[in-house]
């Protein structure tokens, strides 16, 4: 049978279609297969300036160990907790490193926020009243009836009426003194206030550097008086958790392995902190190191559950004291609060 020419054309012309989309797919392939490795940009906001709290972050983009997790993160700060919230809900962030009170606040305001936590890395909250042994304070129950500064961005005094009524403390008799953040520790080595509300490992710390002796100093740690609050956790944005989980993933297990890495070597983490800071102190950041993963960051409950994780049963009971000083309209649950799916298995999480 006889082909005609226009049949033989129409063949060579599909043949050559044909190689060509063969080879247009072997050029494209190799590129399609390096946008895949490409890394996942992530936005990280811390609510703070930088100091040695935050060292497993910064361990983990200094050791590569973000990268490894196929991810680029970058980092910025936000004026406090609020505004960091606010950025994740607006979606200015991906991740944010926040105060977990705040942002069980933040769920009942009538804005509101979807963020949820994903990850708590302060297992006890480090809220505490610092005070001097020469002004009379040697336990809780000694602040009744002396002056307690406090800074107009302090989260701890959120927190006192709870404190105060389990331990039997008349609120009205503690005398709040308003100060900025500032010259809250001046004023207290000056001897002005008696004692003032903030972070254990701030004020404390910053206390005897500023030459007031370790041995006039008290601080009493709202944990050890009562307070179930959880401390600093890394929220994130619900659309970038719905579309990249594995970068959320993945951003956790870095965190998790900078963890170790800074319980194991808190000097050379400190080095990579301070080398990001400006006039950071190395022996003032070490210090705050040490104090901060003892008191806040391997306590018994995460050496029995694993890094990261929270109890929902003291969550609970958490939002009930957070309530005795905020008037919920509708009261969060520790579902609202707390995303355990980003976790790795508990034997991911465990440290010794």
């Amino acid at each position: 049978m006889r082909i005609r020419p226009t049949m033989v054309s129409r063949r060579r012309l599909a043949q050559c279609m044909g190689l060509s989309a063969l080879a247009c797919l072997a050029a494209t392939t190799p590129l399609l297969a390096a946008e895949e490795k490409q890394p996942v940009a992530i936005q990280f906001t811390f609510d703070r300036p930088l100091d040695s709290s935050i060292a497993p972050f910064i361990v983990a983009a200094s050791r590569g160990l973000f990268g490894a997790q196929h991810l680029a993160v970058t980092f910025n700060q936000a004026a406090g907790s609020t505004e960091a919230i606010a950025r994740v809900a607006k979606g200015d962030a991906d991740l944010a490193l926040v105060d977990l009170n705040e942002l069980i606040r933040a769920h009942d305001k009538a804005e509101g926020t979807p963020a949820k936590a994903v990850f708590v890395l302060f297992n006890r909250s480090p809220y505490a009243i610092v005070a001097r042994k020469s002004r009379g304070i040697h336990t809780l129950v000694d602040v009744d009836g002396k002056t307690v500064g406090v800074a107009d961005s302090d989260l701890s005094i959120r927190l006192w009426p709870a404190v105060a009524r389990q331990n039997g403390i008349n609120a009205a008799h503690v005398k709040f003194f308003r100060m900025s953040a500032a010259v809250r520790e001046p004023i207290l080595s000056a001897g002005q206030v008696d004692a003032v509300t903030g972070f254990s490992y701030l004020s404390a710390v910053n206390l005897r550097d500023r030459g007031v002796p370790a041995s006039d100093l008290v601080v009493l740690r709202y944990a050890d008086f009562g307070c179930e609050a959880y401390g600093f956790a890394v929220i994130a944005n619900p659309a970038f958790a719905a579309s990249r989980p594995d970068a959320v993933k993945g951003f956790v297990r870095a965190l998790i392995a900078g963890i170790h890495v800074t319980v194991k070597e808190p000097e050379r983490a400190v080095d990579d902190v301070v080398g990001r800071m400006e006039n950071g102190a190395r022996d003032l950041e070490l210090e705050r190191l040490k104090t901060v993963l003892a008191d806040n960051v391997l306590t018994a409950e995460v050496r029995r559950n694993g890094l990261g994780a929270l109890d929902p049963i003291r969550l609970e009971r958490s939002i009930d004291q957070i309530a005795e000083d905020y008037k919920f309209k509708k009261r969060p649950t520790a579902a609202d609060i707390f995303d355990e799916s980003f976790l790795p298995p508990v034997a991911g999480r465990l440290i010794n």
